[in-house]
């Protein structure tokens, strides 16, 4: 009987303290949560301007640089400029050179000899022009063919500058958000012993 007793007695106190220390594990969680300050932490992002994209290639469209502005890239104004100003140098200066022998050639034609291939550097006549019907139907081939190339990369170039007006006004609103993630994440799992590696794709509203 006093054995009885005294396990009772003592599976008895070891159930007080374990309940004592519970209830101080409790007590404590409590006055944990209650000091936890909770901040907010939903961060309002810039609201996307679906029209914004359209809107940059109208202007640029209208009017070369005006597109890149609206994106405030302003250092591409002169390099829309520069490269627009070119083309169009090539394009007047190889029309320019087209018409000169076209004359020419129709001055001949029509049995003058008096085009500018038929006088020196000091306006003297020569007894044969500097140039002949035929290297005259040359030229105007030639220069025929550089003004159409000059016109074709112009126009790309103004196109290239409502292109690169549309994207970059794209990429001036694209998410990079740290509420949307891709991250690769380690974990030991204590119930197998294993290590466990992945990679975890988070969205937080």
């Amino acid at each position: 009987m006093t054995n009885k007793f005294i396990i009772a007695s003592l599976l008895s106190l070891l159930c007080c303290f374990s309940l004592i220390a519970q209830n101080k594990k409790k007590k404590a969680k409590t006055e944990i949560l209650e000091n936890v300050v909770v901040e907010d932490s939903i961060q309002v992002s810039t609201p996307i301007n679906v029209l914004a994209p359209a809107k940059a290639a109208f202007y640029s469209a209208i009017l070369p640089g005006l597109g890149q502005a609206y994106n405030k890239k302003y250092w591409k104004i002169p390099i829309v400029y520069a490269a627009l100003g070119t083309g169009v140098y090539f394009y007047i200066d190889n029309n320019n050179q087209y018409n000169r022998y076209r004359d020419a050639y129709k001055s001949r034609l029509a049995g003058f000899e008096t085009d500018e291939f038929y006088f020196d550097g000091n306006g003297n006549k020569l007894e044969a022009p500097r140039v002949t019907t035929e290297g005259l139907q040359r030229a105007q081939k030639l220069f025929r063919k550089n003004k159409e190339v000059s016109l074709l990369v112009t126009l790309g170039l103004y196109a290239l500058n409502i292109i690169d007006a549309n994207v970059d006004a794209h990429l001036l609103q694209y998410n990079v958000d740290e509420n949307l993630t891709l991250a690769p994440h380690y974990k030991f799992n204590d119930i197998k012993a294993t290590n466990n590696v992945g990679l975890s794709l988070n969205f937080k509203f």
